[in-house]
């Protein structure tokens, strides 16, 4: 992303560095993807498994992108970025990345579902009842 920055005219410093300058590197990687992305004329859009080639365009994965966007929010702050001034961090950024995956889900015709967190105290609760369902023998 830094040599990304030094090579804009005028190059930005990371000081300078806002969220513009963020979403236009992520549309800048998107032309060196690899993820085949069906645009909506397409015979396959809304298809998981297309029978066949086409001529849609190779995107970035979204997962790829959502990755990159953490360690970098990561990497600012480890550097002595504050927090308040990420330009990782900002609301537009996750904007973007949901468009970007609900494009790609769409276009894949599978719908994306958040993974549902376990609670460590659901599975005490388990294991506790378990144990009173099948108490030991004693000889």
């Amino acid at each position: 992303f830094g040599q990304y920055l030094k090579n804009q005219r005028p190059p930005v410093s990371m000081s300078q560095c806002n969220y513009n300058h963020v979403l236009d590197f992520l549309r800048y990687l998107d032309q060196f993807g690899k993820t085949k992305v069906h645009l909506q004329g397409c015979v396959f859009f809304g298809h998981p498994d297309p029978a066949g080639p086409c001529t849609c365009p190779l995107r970035q994965a979204w997962g790829s992108l959502d990755a990159l966007i953490g360690r970098l929010r990561a990497a600012f702050e480890e550097n002595g970025g504050l927090a308040e001034t990420n330009p990782f961090a900002s609301g537009a950024i996750r904007v973007f990345l949901r468009e970007v995956r609900d494009s790609q889900a769409k276009a894949r015709g599978i719908p994306y579902k958040k993974k549902k967190k376990k609670r460590i105290n659901q599975m005490k609760a388990t294991t506790d009842d378990s144990s009173s369902k099948f108490p030991m023998q004693t000889a």
